[in-house]
C-alpha cells in the first residue's frame, strides 16, 4: 500500500498539528497503522499505533497525554493530532503500514512493511 503523509509544518512550543496520512488501497481497513519519527542524527522511533479496527491503540511514553491517533478507514486516513508540543518533539514523522490478521497494534519498526514519505515537525521555543 502506498502511503502519503502531510500535515506538518513549524509550531511554537505549546502549540497543535495534526498530521494526516492516506493510503492508496481500498484495503485499508485490514492494516494496522503506526507513526514514528525520527530526528537528525537519531533512530527512527515509535510514537503510536493503532489497529485495523481502530478500537485499539497505543502510545510511547514521550507522547501519551499529549498526542491522538485515530484512523477513518471510510476515508484510508490515519490522523496524529499533535498537542503541547515540545521542542524535542522536532523530527521528520512518518506513517506506517501493515497487514494485520487480528485487531492488534505493533510498535517495531520491523513490524511494518509500507512507509508513507514523511511530514516534518519543527517546535520552537
Amino acid at each position: 500500500v502506498q502511503l502519503q503523509a502531510f500535515g506538518g509544518g513549524l509550531v511554537q512550543a505549546g502549540g497543535s498539528l495534526r498530521l494526516s496520512c492516506t493510503a492508496s488501497r481500498r484495503t485499508f481497513s485490514r492494516y494496522a497503522m503506526g507513526w514514528f519519527r525520527q530526528a537528525p542524527g537519531k533512530e527512527r522511533e515509535f510514537v503510536a499505533a493503532t489497529s485495523k479496527s481502530g478500537h485499539i491503540t497505543y502510545y510511547a511514553d514521550s507522547a501519551k497525554g499529549r498526542f491522538t491517533i485515530s484512523r477513518d478507514n471510510a476515508k484510508n486516513t490515519v490522523y496524529l493530532q499533535l498537542n503541547s508540543l515540545k521542542p524535542e518533539d522536532t523530527a521528520e514523522y512518518y506513517c506506517a503500514s501493515t497487514w494485520a490478521y487480528s485487531d492488534t497494534y505493533f510498535r517495531r519498526v520491523s513490524d511494518y512493511h509500507s512507509w508513507g514519505q514523511g511530514t516534518q515537525v519543527t517546535v520552537s521555543s
